[in-house]
């Protein structure tokens, strides 16, 4: 048994697949002794581990002997090779495969260069060393120029920095399929809010609504200011109001604002809340 493959069990499970999916991706392989197509696949995928030095790791399964494992992994029939990376099975095949086909699964798997600068950017970002990231993103772009996930990645550093036009050209450079991308959908509302809010005299805007309570005007460019500065509940109550005032407002503004507020916080508590707020507004 070479340096970058390994027998599992129970014993080691943790320790080998577990554990070790979190450097690199880790191949798992289900073979039984009496399992003629596995005597043909286990060879291959042995030389390759040796090959591809560490790259990924393989671990041999004895699905006879370990039922519970093969159940976990809902192996219905063998050989069948789970590619697992990160917590994730995030490919596989059942059956023997020629060599050239299982080099084909392998480099379909393996994290690419740009990806593992991606993943060194974020831990960066994540330290506050938003120059370092981007730095490193760009060499990722070098590497593979039509990442487009690199893209986002540097276009929300760019929006964190304020940086606003820049990041927006780097979202305008995207194809129309990413552009529906649930990140870039938000990305772009956060981008939105901060150029129409960011000249904003909030005090002023407050002194113009108490005068004249119908200055729609006002109260949208207050509704952007605040959603801008983060002050989301804030915001989307001055939203709320508009509907109520005259939800039809330059083509329904105020709602369709409203709808780009719970894109940009999809997934907060906030967002069921304010739906119900809105639908109750509408109703």
């Amino acid at each position: 048994m070479g340096q970058f493959a390994y027998d599992v069990d129970a014993g080691n499970f943790q320790q080998i697949v577990i554990d070790g999916a979190e450097q690199v991706p880790v191949v798992i392989d289900f073979w039984a002794e009496w399992c003629g197509p596995c005597k043909m696949l286990k060879p291959i995928l042995e030389k390759l581990a040796e090959e591809y030095q560490g790259k990924f790791i393989l671990a041999k399964i004895n699905a006879d002997q370990n039922q519970d494992l093969a159940a976990q992994f809902q192996v219905r029939g063998i050989p069948a090779v789970k590619a697992v990376y990160r917590g994730e099975i995030i490919d596989e095949f059942s059956g023997a495969l020629p060599e050239g086909q299982v080099r084909e699964f392998l480099d379909r798997i393996l994290p690419s260069p740009a990806a593992e600068l991606r993943a060194q950017a974020a831990a960066q970002r994540d330290a506050g060393d938003f120059a370092g990231a981007l730095t490193t993103l760009g060499q990722a772009s070098k590497l593979a120029p039509g990442d487009q996930e690199v893209r986002i990645d540097a276009a929300e550093i760019l929006a964190h920095l304020n940086a606003m036009e820049e990041a927006s050209q780097l979202l305008g450079s995207l194809t129309p399929e990413m552009q529906a991308d649930d990140r870039v959908v938000r990305l772009r509302a956060k981008l939105n809010f901060a150029q129409s809010g960011v000249q904003a005299d909030e005090a002023g805007l407050r002194a113009r609504i108490a005068a004249q309570p119908d200055d729609m005007e006002a109260r949208l460019e207050l509704a952007n200011y605040l959603v801008a500065m983060a002050r989301y509940g804030e915001g989307m109550d001055e939203l709320l109001a508009m509907v109520r005032l005259d939800r039809g407002w330059n083509e329904e503004a105020a709602r369709k604002t409203l709808l780009s507020v719970f894109s940009l916080l999809a997934g907060d508590p906030l967002v069921a809340q304010y739906r119900r707020k809105l639908a109750s507004a509408l109703n």
